[in-house]
């Protein structure tokens, strides 16, 4: 599955360190507005413990870890929804991913330069959600204002459908709400993911703090953010995008060494990673084999059909059943055979729901 979370944020905040970090790649980060222009797209690939096991056990010819994309997009300033600094340039790269990650300043620092002035991160966040809330309501204007006299007119249930979800998005937007926190029904969503609007993607927080604060992941503004997100239910990482980029260059090893000495058990970017991804709603299943084994994503809800597809469409579309065992129980008894014996294998039809860490083998005939 192609899956994008784009990091957002005003500019000088952190947003192409901590791209620097997740993708260990050297985007341009400079101390001023616009050092990045273009979108800088990053593959992170998903830590998961279980995939070492896997290669332990198997010791495949091939070892693939369940990835998706991080997208850094360039500084938005006040007034971008009219155009000002990158303006619908910088918004249309927005409406592409699937979730938001939104970096607020945290931290005081003389010598990185604010566009706004003073550090103030509930300031940053509203000039941000602002912007995008006015980019959502001008489509949702332009929208009604072609479908005109014809709207009030119609009896096709489908365009009332429609008229009735952007008056609805209209309303809440003049009211400063965000569309992820409305709530809509099945038939009204389906009509919602057509525009693609900004405001209805899931967001979390990356409070950006000094090095100096990394170990207490705490201050003030790292409140204040908090205090913010809680109420639009919003997770929060607290992090210093500067050292995860020094971490993201270290072996393993050294690695460890280091966040021994600044006092920290777990780096910033796993949690970020972990939480983006839960975040989408996904899990992961497994392949595995001497040949390959496989890291798969998934969204939580998806049957074993779905699921298959994801590999192929002809498994999709030729799906038989599919034989699972689950993770916890390979551990256990220690191989596939002796899973089997045991009668933990289990062969499962198209409504199976599949589970995080199940490991599969899918029968189909095309």
């Amino acid at each position: 599955m192609s899956l994008k979370a784009g990091i957002v944020g005003l500019p000088n905040v952190g947003k192409s360190t901590l791209f620097n970090a997740i993708t260990k790649q050297q985007a341009l980060a400079a101390n001023y507005p616009f050092a990045t222009i273009e979108p800088n797209i990053g593959v992170v690939t998903v830590p998961d413990k279980r995939l070492n096991f896997l290669n332990d056990l198997y010791q495949p010819k091939s070892l693939v870890p369940t990835a998706y994309e991080f997208i850094d997009i360039a500084g938005l300033v006040k007034g971008a929804s009219q155009g000002e600094g990158l303006g619908n340039k910088f918004l249309s790269h927005v409406r592409e991913v699937d979730a938001i990650v939104e970096v607020v300043r945290c931290f005081e620092n003389r010598d990185i330069t604010h566009v706004e002035g003073l550090v103030d991160p509930i300031r940053d966040i509203g000039i941000i959600n602002t912007e995008l809330i006015l980019s959502d309501l001008e489509i949702v204007e332009n929208r009604i204002a072609k479908m005109g006299k014809k709207a009030q007119m119609t009896k096709d249930k489908q365009e009332l459908l429609e008229i009735g979800v952007l008056n609805k998005c209209k309303e809440n937007l003049l009211q400063e709400v965000p569309l992820r926190l409305v709530d809509f029904d099945e038939d009204e969503l389906v009509v919602l993911k057509g525009f693609q609007f900004i405001t209805a993607k899931p967001i979390i927080y990356v409070a950006n703090v000094s090095e100096d604060e990394v170990a207490t992941g705490n201050n003030e503004y790292v409140e204040r953010v908090q205090q913010y997100a809680s109420k639009e239910g919003a997770g929060v990482v607290v992090m210093c995008a500067k050292i995860e980029a020094e971490l993201a260059g270290l072996t393993d090893e050294d690695r460890e060494l280091f966040m021994e000495d600044l006092g920290i058990n777990n780096s910033g970017l796993d949690k970020l990673i972990f939480e983006t991804y839960d975040l989408l709603g996904l899990a992961t299943f497994f392949t595995a084999g001497t040949d390959e084994c496989r890291a798969w994503t998934f969204k939580k809800g998806m049957k074993a059909p779905e699921c298959a597809g994801i590999i192929h469409t002809d498994f999709q579309r030729g799906f038989i059943r599919a034989e699972v065992m689950s993770y916890e129980d390979l551990v256990q008894y220690g191989t596939e055979l002796k899973v089997k014996e045991a009668g933990k294998t289990r062969l499962e039809g198209k409504e199976y729901l599949m589970q995080d860490g199940d490991i599969v083998y899918f029968r189909f005939n095309v």
